[in-house]
C-alpha cells in the first residue's frame, strides 16, 4: 500500500475518533507510524487531506448508488422499484462509513471550504437520483402533483442542467420536488446514522422502506413496498 493510501485509511479511521475538526497532519503520521513530513509531502495542508476524504466519500456512495441502479435497471425495474434500490444502497454505505458520512452531510468544519474538485463527485448522488426521476416522467411512471409550486421556478441554471431541461405542465417543478426528494433521503439517513430514530423507531429498515416510499409520493413516484 503506498503512502497515500494509508495516510486516506488512517485519516479515515481517525474521523471516526476526532472528527473532522480534530484531525491534524500530526495526528494522522502518529496514527500511520509516519513521519509528518512524508504526510505532508502527499498532503501538504490539512485541508487537502479532507478535501480527498470527501472525494473519496462522495465517489464512493455515489458508486454504490449506480451500481444499485444499473442492477435494477437491467431488470428492468420501474423508477419506483430503482429509487429503493438506490436510496437502501446509499443507506447500507452511510451505515458502514459513518464517519465519512458526517464528514460529507454534518456540521461544517471550522475554516474549512470545499474547493471546485468537489463538486463533480458530489452530484453523482442527486445525478442518479434525477436520472430515476427523468425516466420515470418519460416512462408516465410520474403522477402529477395535486399543489403545483407557486410563483416562478425556485432552482438554479445548475439544478436544470442536472435534470436535463424543464418539463412542460403539469410537470413543471419536477425539479424542485427532485430537491425535495434529496434532502429527504439524506435526512432520513441523517436521523438513523446520528442515532435521532433509535428512541422511537422499532424497525430501522422498515421504517427506511417506508419513509422512502412516503417521501417519493411527494415527486410523483409510487414505490412498491410489498
Amino acid at each position: 500500500m503506498d503512502i497515500s493510501s494509508v495516510v486516506r485509511a488512517t485519516a479515515r479511521r481517525l474521523l471516526g475518533e476526532l472528527g473532522a475538526g480534530g484531525l491534524s497532519l500530526e495526528a494522522v503520521a502518529e496514527g500511520a507510524g509516519l513521519a509528518v513530513t512524508e504526510v505532508a509531502g502527499v498532503f501538504p495542508h490539512r485541508d487537502d487531506l479532507l478535501t480527498a476524504l470527501l472525494i473519496d466519500a462522495y465517489n464512493e456512495s455515489g458508486a454504490a448508488m449506480e451500481q444499485a441502479d444499473q442492477a435494477a435497471g437491467d431488470g428492468k425495474a420501474p423508477a419506483g422499484t430503482r429509487f429503493l434500490a438506490v436510496a437502501r444502497a446509499l443507506r447500507a454505505w452511510s451505515l458502514d462509513n459513518p464517519a465519512a458520512f458526517a464528514l460529507v452531510y454534518g456540521s461544517p468544519v471550522p475554516g474549512y471550504h470545499a474547493p471546485q474538485d468537489t463538486v463533480p463527485p458530489a452530484s453523482r448522488t442527486p445525478a442518479v437520483l434525477a436520472g430515476i426521476v427523468r425516466s420515470a416522467l418519460e416512462a408516465g411512471e410520474l403522477a402529477p402533483p395535486r399543489r403545483a409550486v407557486p410563483g416562478p421556478p425556485l432552482i438554479r441554471p445548475e439544478a436544470v442542467a442536472l435534470f436535463g431541461s424543464v418539463p412542460e405542465a403539469p410537470f413543471a417543478d419536477v425539479i424542485e420536488r427532485g430537491i425535495v426528494l434529496w434532502s429527504n433521503l439524506i435526512g432520513l439517513l441523517a436521523f438513523e446514522v446520528f442515532a435521532r430514530t433509535h428512541d422511537s423507531v422499532l424497525d430501522q429498515s422498515g421504517f427506511f422502506d417506508f419513509a422512502i416510499a412516503v417521501t417519493a409520493e411527494g415527486v410523483g413516484l409510487a414505490v412498491p413496498l410489498d
